[in-house]
C-alpha cells in the first residue's frame, strides 16, 4: 500500500510540473554557424549566447575542389580551444554540418568515407553526445531520384555512411527534395538505422506541401533534427507558409524531441542584420516551443501594473532596441527592461506629484524635480552598463522623437550662411533641451521644452543679424521648387 501511494504521488508530481520544463527537456533552439557568417569562428559561441540560442550546428568548412573539408577543428587542440569557449558560455554543439556538400556531389567523391569520419572525429573532439551529423545532397542535383543508376550509387554509399555512423554511436540527417513518401521509401533502400531524415521546412512550403501532413507521415523516428526556417523573405512570426504553433502541436503530438535550427528565414529588408534576423526567429520559435529564455539581470517592474498599459510601455521601449538594432538579443532584452522602467518611473513620479498637488502644490513640484534629477542620472548610468555612449544617444533620441537632429537639419537648410560656431551652440542647445525632454511625462511636454529652446536659437540668431522671417521665405521657396513640404 505505501509503495503504490509512492508511486502515486510520484506521477502526480510529473503531471504537475509546468510545460516549460518538458520543453526545456523536448526542444532546443539553435542557429547555423555559416549563415550567422562564424563558420568555424570562436565568436559563433558568444553571437549564440547574445541571441539566446541554446546551441549551435557547427560547419565542416568549406569544401569545393579541396580532397577534405577546411576544417580546424582536425587539430586537437584548436578543438579544445573551441570546446572550452563553448562550454564555458553555456553553448551547445548540436549538430555539425558538411554544408560543403549543398554544392558537392556526393556520387563524384572517391573520398567519401573519409570526409564523413573527419566529420564524426570534429563532433567527438567537440564532446557531441547525442549530436546528428548534418549531410545535404543538393550537390548531386534534383532529379537524381528518377535517375535509377545515381539514385543505386547513392543509396549504396548512404548505406556505408550510416553503417559506419551506427558503429560510432552516430547518427546522419540527410537533406533531400522528396516528401515523406519519398524520404520513406529512399530510408527503405537505405536498409541503415544510422540515417535519417534532416527535415526542412523550406523543402516542404516551397513545393506546396503540409508541413505537419508530411512530417505525420514520415514519423518521429526518421526525423533527427530540423532546420526550422524558410527561404528568405520575413521573418518566421511573419511568415503565412510557416504554421509554427500548429507544427509545434504535431511535434507534440507525434512526441517527437531534438533540435530545431534556424537556417534562413532573414527579412530581406534588412538582410545582413544578423542579431536582429535570427535574434527574431530564435525568440520567437522559444515562445512557440516553450523554451525557457535566459534570466535577464534588469528585471521589469510591472508588478501591480495595468496590463494594457505595460504591453503599450514594452511596444515603446521596443521602438528604442529597434532603432539600435538589439531587440531580439539579450543586451536588447536588458535595455528594453531598462527603458520600461524608466517610463513607469516617470509615470510614478508624476502619480505622486499630481496627487500631492491637491494640498500642497510647491511641494509637490519640488518634490518632483528632486526624483526626476536623481533618477536621471541613475537611468543613464544603467544603460551604460550595456550600451556605448553613442547609442545612448540614439536612445535619447528615439525617446524624444529624435527631434534634436530633426530640428538641427532644418535649422541648416533654412538658413545655408550659418557659421560654424552658430551650428554648434544650435546643436548644444537642442542637446540640452533633449536632456530635458526625456524627463517630460507626456509627448506634448516634450515638445514644449523644444519649443523653449527652439525660441532661445531664433533670439540668438536673431541677434546675430539674420532676418528669420526673409530666411524662412526664401526656405519656403526653395522646399517648395525642390517638390518638398514644410
Amino acid at each position: 500500500m505505501k509503495q503504490d501511494l509512492l508511486i502515486f504521488l510520484s506521477l502526480a508530481c510529473v503531471l504537475l510540473l509546468p510545460e516549460a520544463v518538458f520543453s526545456q527537456e523536448r526542444y532546443h533552439v539553435g542557429v547555423c554557424d555559416w549563415m550567422i557568417l562564424k563558420r568555424q569562428k570562436l565568436g559563433e559561441f558568444q553571437l549564440a549566447r547574445d541571441i539566446c540560442a541554446d546551441g549551435v550546428e557547427l560547419d565542416m568548412g568549406g569544401l569545393g575542389t579541396r580532397v577534405l573539408f577546411d576544417n580546424k577543428l582536425r587539430d586537437p587542440e584548436e578543438a579544445a580551444h573551441f570546446k572550452h569557449v563553448a562550454d564555458s558560455l553555456g553553448v551547445e554543439v548540436g549538430a555539425v554540418a558538411m554544408s560543403g556538400f549543398y554544392a558537392q556531389d556526393l556520387t563524384k567523391r572517391d573520398n567519401y568515407m573519409e570526409l564523413v569520419a573527419d566529420c564524426f572525429d570534429t563532433m567527438d573532439r567537440m564532446g557531441c553526445t547525442g549530436a546528428v551529423a548534418f549531410l545535404p545532397l543538393g550537390g548531386c542535383g534534383n532529379d537524381w531520384a528518377a535517375d535509377k543508376a545515381k539514385r543505386r550509387e547513392i543509396v549504396s554509399r548512404l548505406h556505408n555512411i550510416g553503417e559506419a555512423a551506427k558503429a560510432r554511436g552516430k547518427r546522419v540527417g540527410i537533406d533531400t527534395p522528396l516528401d515523406a513518401k519519398g524520404n520513406l521509401r529512399l530510408l527503405k533502400e537505405i536498409k541503415s538505422q544510422g540515417i535519417g531524415i534532416f527535415y526542412k521546412w523550406q523543402t516542404i512550403a516551397e513545393n506546396g506541401w503540409d508541413i505537419v501532413k508530411d512530417m505525420k507521415t514520415l514519423g518521429a523516428k526518421n526525423i533527427c533534427a530540423i532546420h526550422a526556417s524558410n527561404t528568405d523573405r520575413v521573418w518566421l512570426k511573419n511568415d503565412s507558409a510557416i504554421n509554427v504553433p500548429a507544427i509545434r502541436q504535431a511535434l507534440d503530438q507525434m512526441d517527437w524531441q531534438g533540435w530545431l535550427f534556424v537556417e534562413r528565414s532573414r527579412d530581406t529588408t534588412m538582410v545582413r542584420n544578423v542579431k536582429m534576423n535570427y535574434g527574431a526567429n530564435v525568440h520567437y520559435l522559444k515562445e512557440v516551443f516553450g523554451c525557457p529564455m535566459p534570466a535577464t539581470a534588469t528585471k521589469l517592474n510591472s508588478e501591480g501594473r495595468d496590463a494594457k498599459y505595460v504591453e503599450t510601455i514594452i511596444g515603446r521601449s521596443q521602438k528604442v532596441t529597434d532603432a539600435l538594432g538589439i531587440t531580439y538579443t539579450q543586451e536588447g532584452r536588458e535595455v528594453q527592461n531598462i527603458v520600461c522602467n524608466r517610463y513607469f518611473r516617470l509615470n510614478d513620479i508624476y502619480a505622486e506629484r499630481d496627487s500631492l498637488k491637491k494640498t500642497n502644490k510647491e511641494l509637490a513640484e519640488a518634490t518632483a524635480d528632486s526624483k526626476l534629477y536623481r533618477s536621471h542620472f541613475g537611468f543613464l548610468a544603467d544603460l551604460s552598463m550595456y550600451l556605448k555612449p553613442e547609442q545612448i544617444d540614439k536612445v535619447k533620441d528615439v525617446m524624444t522623437f529624435n527631434v534634436v537632429q530633426v530640428t538641427y537639419n532644418a535649422q541648416c537648410d533654412m538658413i545655408p550662411t550659418l557659421k560654424d560656431e552658430e551650428k554648434q551652440q544650435i546643436k548644444a542647445w537642442l542637446i540640452e533641451a533633449r536632456e530635458l525632454a526625456i524627463d517630460a511625462e507626456s509627448s506634448k511636454k516634450k515638445h514644449e521644452v523644444f519649443g523653449k529652446y527652439k525660441g532661445r536659437i531664433n533670439n540668438y540668431l536673431a541677434a546675430r543679424g539674420y532676418d528669420l522671417n526673409k530666411e524662412r521665405e526664401a526656405w519656403y521657396e526653395r522646399v517648395k521648387a525642390r517638390g518638398g513640404k514644410l
